[in-house]
């Protein structure tokens, strides 16, 4: 098979591009490496992203959301998305789509969430390629991905065939993101997410104080509120575990790039939504915090 074809940026993947995703990954063949070296970057905040003050439907945004599980990066690249008008794409919300539909794949993705197995990066490479195929077709001219890659294989599939100008990865300490999922409840009869848990740790170990409020259903959900049956303390905990041992290949791999942005969150949505709007240099969209709630 002929070696992959970077597309320039500022172009969006097209359907060929993203066909070749999975012809790649089928055949277990990586793509060529970037030619570009990798630039100066902080492990931390670092400098700021080259965006220039554009309108947000001029932007070629085509960024990546990296962090634990129950961090809130769905949450935060869902304000982005709507800020800078450009799909959010969650694989996760791919993969339920699917379980939802009829097909062959439906069938198997359900045999494979019932037996507690991971999905495989053909069939989330496959679901994807089918998502940006559907987002060419309507010109869709960028995207915020949510939970890709996850691991080296994926990110050097990925940058074979689309450029990805940010990786922005997301950290809370352990102990409050171990709170913050523990407080986590969902309403049995709407399906509204909330968090119960009041959060307010004091500075440890050169960690800085955070709080963050509780996220209170209306009053009729209060009596019908739910825990996910995984949501125990050695469930979370092992899952940050987890995540943390196989997230950091692909860290390094977008920190030797020079394009991993770092973010630790100050707070609750409040305190880390301008913060994070001042990082990412987009402080002219502030004022239009209520529109991407």
């Amino acid at each position: 098979m002929a070696p992959l074809t970077r597309l320039s940026k500022p172009s969006f993947t097209s359907l060929s591009s993203v066909s070749r995703i999975s012809r790649c990954l089928y055949s277990g063949i990586a793509p060529e490496p970037s030619s570009h070296g990798a630039s100066p970057y902080s492990p931390r905040l670092g400098p700021k992203p080259n965006l220039s003050v554009k309108d947000p439907k001029d932007r070629n945004v085509q960024w990546v959301f990296l962090g634990s599980p129950g961090v809130g990066k769905g949450t935060y690249a869902s304000r982005l998305s709507n800020l800078l008008g450009v799909p959010h794409i969650a694989t996760g919300d791919l993969v339920r789509e699917e379980l939802a539909a009829t097909g062959p794949l439906s069938k198997e993705l359900s045999e494979i969430v019932n037996q507690g197995k991971l999905v495989s990066d053909e069939i989330i490479i496959s679901l994807l390629s089918k998502r940006l195929e559907a987002g060419g077709a309507k010109g869709e001219l960028g995207f915020i991905l949510d939970g890709f890659p996850r691991t080296i294989r994926q990110a050097e599939i990925l940058e074979g065939v689309t450029e990805i100008d940010l990786v922005l990865n997301l950290k809370l300490r352990e102990d409050v993101l171990v709170e913050k999922c523990l407080g986590r409840r969902m309403c049995s009869q709407c399906g509204g997410n909330f968090n119960v848990a009041s959060i307010n740790v004091k500075d440890s170990n050169g960690s800085p104080a955070i709080s963050m409020a509780p996220l209170l259903p209306p009053p009729h959900c209060m009596s019908k509120l739910v825990t996910r049956a995984d949501d125990t303390e050695e469930v979370v905990k092992h899952r940050i575990h987890v995540y943390n041992e196989k997230s950091r290949p692909v860290e390094e791999f977008y920190r030797s790039r020079g394009k991993l942005l770092e973010f630790d969150l100050p707070g609750g949505i409040p305190e880390s939504w301008p913060k994070l709007l001042e990082v990412l240099n987009l402080d002219e969209y502030k004022e239009k915090q209520s529109a991407a709630a």
